[in-house]
């Protein structure tokens, strides 16, 4: 009798380390080769809809974010105005690559634009580890500067890949999370 319930009381303190109502906190993701994971996919689903030469989507004009970097201006900017621009970058081709579901296409073409949203959602899931602030979406209703039209569905998701290659990476790589000594 005794051995049973040393077996039960072993199985109560499992059951205490590993409660699921106890989460922790996210540990950060500085490896950089996650991201290229992303930026990877993120060049499939250009490809796959470069081939269809926009004949598998006629969507036009989509608002996109701004992917060129100003070096100078970039690194004049504090960490918090980095993260807000990434964000609302994000943000915004989260919507216009969203949209895209409301067109019939190919099943490949459609698991291309779920895969892609769903990268969006583990970024913004990356970001939220290095502790980088989530996107606020400004109070007024007037057009962001940081954007431009994309006037195609291939020349969306060539943004979409430029924008991850370049100002995410560059948000990522000097995020001070990632940059604390380790004790």
């Amino acid at each position: 009798m005794f051995h049973g319930s040393g077996l039960f009381a072993l199985l109560l303190m499992v059951l205490e380390w590993t409660r699921p109502g106890l989460s922790s906190p996210l540990r950060p993701i500085c490896d950089l080769r996650v991201l290229d994971l992303y930026i990877k996919e993120a060049w499939d689903a250009e490809a796959a809809i470069r081939a269809c030469k926009d004949d598998c989507i006629s969507a036009t004009n989509f608002t996109v974010p701004l992917t060129s970097v100003d070096f100078d201006v970039w690194e004049a900017m504090n960490i918090e105005e980095q993260a807000q621009e990434v964000q609302s970058g994000i943000h915004v081709l989260n919507e216009a690559i969203s949209s895209l579901q409301a067109f019939n296409q190919t099943d490949v073409i459609q698991s291309h634009i779920d895969a892609t949203i769903s990268n969006i959602v583990s970024i913004r899931q990356v970001l939220r580890s290095l502790s980088i602030p989530e996107y606020v979406p400004p109070t007024s209703g007037g057009e962001d500067k940081e954007t431009q039209k994309a006037s195609s569905v291939s020349e969306l998701f060539q943004i979409h890949v430029n924008f991850l290659r370049g100002k995410v990476r560059l948000l990522l790589a000097s995020a001070p999370v990632c940059h604390q000594g380790v004790s």
